[in-house]
């Protein structure tokens, strides 16, 4: 197998380009992030045509699986053309990474519910669903599964064109098996793929389901659980349904069906994605810029989180100049000093730091993206600063100073934050959609502020300042139409005047520096153009994505899937393996099967051949006796002819002799009467013995005849035997032959049985020992899960503890300051009391008033010290006891959810065995049932085999009587039409038929010559 990368083979070069695609594309920023690697925008140089690249790299653990993962990806993406996919526009390769390039479009439906914090309207998902059903019905067409489909994987592009993304887990081939998918959005069937079988395109119909309740309801079901348990949840409890959300609507019926149809819980009861087109919750009517005028509100709330996390940047960047310039200024009372200023000098320090850390991430990214960013701002000498600055000025003292270093990293995120701030316009209205509490919370979810208490919240100074500055960004926006010249006159506008010159030019000397970035922002704008990025995700989407990936949760599920497709992988291994020594094992005993049939046909062959040389040499034999026996008794016959015509001729000459004597003794007759008489007793003599031997001619033949007759006769019979014995031979030959066949039959079943058994038992022991492996690895996961979970609660009760102190300083400065107000009061009062008594008290008693005065102010004071010291004391005891107590309350809280998540796990795990021990029984019941069905119909064969074999052996038999018959009476009828009677036929031979006979032929010869003459001499006489 060549290593990964390689390029050798044509298949895959033909997938990537030549070309350096550093060189094609330029100003890449990144837009998303995910196991994978990372997605960017860029933009084409050839086209200048904007475009998302994901580069995914094939280095490190697993290389070959990743490497294979990208060429399915690119396969999958390069065969797809439809509206609702996303568009491929080629593939690049550098170093050890692939560069995908793809349409660029402006976010995902899960952008959107995270940027508005609020669920979707219900026409806005189902104009989402169409699309999504539009996309999954190509696909499913094409016999292609998503298996990945949720909010996060469906984007939209600027015209609210739906577009399904990210097909890194689609599976080509349908139906499919695998562990493949994102927890939350899985199908019950894809949880349990390995051990109940395959499933089909219905799981992207589930994930479809889910979806909705993830746009409806902000976060799929069970989201608020461990990943893993999740699964647990899907694969044994009953379907989802929507829930009520506060913020969101009541849902219509429609949806909720739509809803119910998709989360069905078998597969054969879920609609496909074709059936989901016609469904009225798709079908119905609605406004076609739906989508487009969320796209439109969205960019809006974008803006605004953006702008105000840039807004907050430079609030705390004068701050500091302000802070700065503040030190040397006149002093405040000590009073002043230890209540209310230090209190906003927390706040400000801790808001300083959390927008550095909320803005570090997407600073850093903007300055790899566009490192000459600096380089540009520092070109720029202007002398003072813009005017859009000065209302961040505040009136707070800070008792320390940031260091510069950090000044200067603030300075370049306000510069990214300006950047991104100007790259599209502000919509001159608001939506009341945009949810304006949800902006104001993600602009301060990361702030650390929150742990010093209501101190920092200052949101009437913010909510003005915000309005403040939409002024500016209107006034900001008309600027942005000017010319350069113009603009640059308008960044170096003087600043406002402020009483103090001193201070006035420390805080222009501090936002020189920012002026400089901010015309470089503006200069980069310029460059590429207003709308050149637009999106609907945050910085903060893609620095959350980030996080989330360097979680462990992401590592642990990531090994997990790992673990699920190496167990897959391995059992499709042995799988093939097991089928290779089937198909392995059945050709061999095919040909061990097909070699008996052409031996036994050989062999049946031969005793064919055989038979029919044996046949043709007993005709021959029959040939030759024939003739044998026609020379025989032609030969005979000769021998008797001439012993009679010997016989004859001594007989007539002694009648001769005879006659002459008697004649010669009559005297009395005349000569030539006695003469006369002699001549007339030859003449006699002679027509008696040529009578006498043309019936001794005529017997002979008909002799000859007869015995031929009854000759050929017996050798039919004979034959006929022969024919018999040897079609009894060939059919017992052939029984012999089926049952050696049958036997062999019954033998391959035998071992092929025994070969589905052994590796039937090894695919069960390689499942069990998988799903031993997997529990164990559930199991190790969840006590991680639940070790983490544990060690995070502890650390957050220790930094609840450790914060507590400052926490209780605040409280303990709030009952100080109202300890100070009423210490003063009572002065006052104090005051107020001496001055009237003294007006009414005589002065010699004066003193004593006074000095009564002061004790009772001493001993009111001598109260009020004990009851701070004792609200103290209570504060603190009632915080303590609150934080122990709530301490308490979470840990017993995590210990009953992680005993009841684990308890889940166990209760399926357990289920799981016996749902594999289950399948594995009947998977055996199934073999068994297969090998029996097998066996029954292989005997079935045999046994019609072995009728069909007594069927045509009854029938050959049956037509060689019939033959023999037919020729036999065929026989008997010439033979009668020729004369010869049947019995006289039918009758034994005198004559010796055959070898064994030749020693009785001379007797019965001998015997037939003594019996001629003697009636030959009986008839003459």
């Amino acid at each position: 197998m060549p290593r990964p990368g390689s390029l050798k083979d044509p298949d895959i070069a033909e997938l990537f380009s030549r070309h350096d695609p550093e060189k094609i594309f330029e100003d890449l920023r990144e837009i998303g992030h995910g196991s994978f690697g990372a997605v960017y925008y860029a933009r084409c140089n050839l086209t200048k045509e904007i475009v998302a690249i994901k580069k995914m790299s094939y280095v490190g653990k697993q290389s070959e699986e990743k490497w294979q993962d990208i060429l399915k990806e690119i396969k999958f993406l390069k065969q797809l053309e439809h509206p609702n996919t996303i568009e491929y526009k080629g593939c690049y390769k550098r170093e050890h990474t692939a560069w995908l390039v793809m349409e660029y479009c402006v976010g995902s439906a899960s952008d959107i519910i995270e940027v508005h914090k609020r669920p979707l309207r219900e026409e806005e998902i189902a104009a989402i669903c169409e699309g999504v059903v539009c996309g999954l019905s190509y696909l499913h067409s094409l016999g292609r599964i998503h298996r990945d489909i949720k909010a996060g994987n469906i984007l939209l592009t600027e015209n609210g064109t739906v577009k399904l993304a990210d097909f890194g887990s689609a599976s080509i081939k349908c139906p499919a098996n695998s562990f493949v998918g994102t927890p939350y959005w899985m199908a019950p069937e894809v949880i349990l793929a390995m051990d109940e079988g395959q499933y089909d395109g219905k799981v992207d119909v589930w994930s479809l389901g889910i979806t909705c309740i993830e746009l409806a309801e902000r976060k799929p079901p069970y989201f608020n659980m461990n990943a893993m348990s999740a699964l647990y949840h899907i694969a044994q409890n009953d379907s989802p349904t929507l829930q009520y959300v506060l913020q969101a609507p009541e849902w219509t019926d429609t949806f909720r069906y739509f809803v119910e149809a998709c989360l069905q819980k078998n597969p054969a009861d879920r609609p496909s994605s074709t059936k989901l087109l016609s469904h009225p919750f798709i079908t119905r009517p609605r406004s076609p810029n739906v989508l487009v005028d969320l796209i439109q509100r969205t960019k809006a709330a974008v803006r605004d989180l953006d702008n105000l996390n840039y807004r907050k940047m430079k609030k705390i960047l004068m701050v500091d100049a302000d802070n700065e310039s503040a030190i040397g200024d006149s002093e405040e009372t000590a009073e002043e000093r230890s209540g209310g200023d230090s209190s906003k000098s927390n706040s400000a320090t801790s808001e300083h730091s959390a927008a550095g850390a909320s803005s570090q991430s997407s600073s850093s990214g903007s300055l790899r993206r566009r490192p000459h960013a600096q380089v540009n701002a520092n070109h720029h000498g202007q002398a003072a600063a813009p005017a859009q600055y000065s209302h961040l000025n505040h009136q707070h003292s800070a008792h320390s100073a940031v260091p510069a270093r950090a000044r200067k990293s603030w300075l370049f995120s306000c510069c990214c934050f300006v950047r991104r701030e100007s790259e599209s316009p502000l919509a001159g209205a608001h939506d009341d959609y945009v949810n304006k509490d949800a902006l104001r919370d993600y602009a301060n979810r990361d702030s650390l502020c929150d742990d010093y208490g209501d101190d920092y919240a200052n949101r009437d100074a913010i909510r003005e300042a915000r309005d403040r500055d939409r002024e500016r960004e209107r006034e900001r926006d008309r600027e942005r139409e000017r010319p350069p010249s113009d603009y640059r006159e308008y960044v170096n506008a003087p600043a406002w005047h402020d009483a103090d010159d001193n201070r006035n030019t420390q805080r222009r000397q501090t936002a020189r520096s920012i002026s400089n970035n901010v015309s470089a922002a503006m200069s980069l704008v310029s460059e590429h153009g207003a709308n050149n990025f637009a999106t609907i995700r945050t910085t903060s989407i893609v620095t959350k994505q980030q996080k989330e990936h360097n979680q462990e949760m992401h590592e642990q599920m990531s090994g997990y899937k790992r673990m699920r497709r190496e167990h897959q992988a391995a059992l499709v291994k042995l799988e093939e393996r097991c089928k290779a020594d089937v198909d392995a094992h059945k050709a061999q005993l095919d040909r061990e099967y097909e070699a008996l049939l052409q031996q036994l046909s050989r062999d049946l062959e031969r005793l064919q051949t055989k038979h029919l040389q044996e046949l043709e040499r007993k005709q021959k034999q029959n040939a030759a006796a024939e003739k044998k026996l026609i020379k025989d008794i032609t030969a005979r016959q000769e021998q008797d002819r001439k012993a009679f015509e010997t016989q004859r001729k001594r007989e007539y000459k002694a009648n001769k002799e005879r006659w002459k004597k008697e004649l010669s003794m009559d005297d009395a007759t005349p000569k030539r009467q006695r003469d006369a008489t002699l001549q007339s007793q030859k003449d006699n003599l002679k027509q008696a013995e040529a009578a006498e031997e043309m019936r001794l001619v005529r017997s002979q033949r008909e002799y000859l005849e007869l015995e031929l007759r009854r000759f050929r006769r017996r050798r039919m019979l004979a034959l006929h035997h022969k024919e018999q014995e040897l079609l009894r031979e060939e059919l017992n030959k052939r029984q012999n032959q089926l049952e050696q066949a049958h036997a062999m039959l019954l033998r391959h079943h035998e071992k092929t049985q025994e070969l589905e058994y052994r590796q039937q038992k090894g695919v069960h022991a390689l499942r069990e020992e998988q799903l031993s492996n997997q529990h164990g690895t559930e199991l190790a996961n969840q006590r991680d899960y639940m070790q983490r979970a544990e060690h995070e609660l502890r650390k957050k009760h220790a930094l609840q503890l450790k914060q507590q102190p400052k926490s209780l300083k605040q409280k303990e400065m709030q009952i100080r300051k109202q300890f100070r107000e009423t210490c003063k009061i009572q002065t006052r009062q104090y005051k107020a009391l001496k001055a009237q008594i003294l007006q009414m008290t005589a002065k010699e008693h004066q003193k004593e008033v006074i000095k009564t005065l002061k004790d009772e102010k001493r001993r009111k004071l001598v109260l009020l010290g004990e009851q701070y010291d004792q609200s103290i004391t209570e504060m603190l005891q009632k915080q303590t006891v609150r934080l122990d107590e709530s301490q308490m309350m979470e840990c017993q809280q995590l210990k009953m959810q992680l005993e009841h998540e684990l308890d889940m796990l166990t209760a399926y795990q357990s289920k799981s065995k016996m749902q594999a021990e289950a399948q594995r029984n009947r998977e055996r019941r199934e073999l068994e049932e297969r090998v029996a069905v097998r066996r029954a119909l292989l005997e079935q064969k045999m046994e019609s085999e072995c009728a069909q074999f007594v069927a045509e052996r009854a029938e050959r038999t049956r037509l060689l009587h019939e033959r023999h018959e037919r020729e036999l009476e065929h026989f008997d009828n010439e033979s009668a039409r020729l004369g010869f009677s049947a019995m006289a036929i039918a009758e034994g031979s005198r004559e010796g038929y055959g070898e064994e006979e030749q020693s009785l032929s001379g007797s019965m010869l001998s015997l037939a010559h003594s019996n001629s003459s003697a009636s030959f001499a009986a008839g003459s006489l």
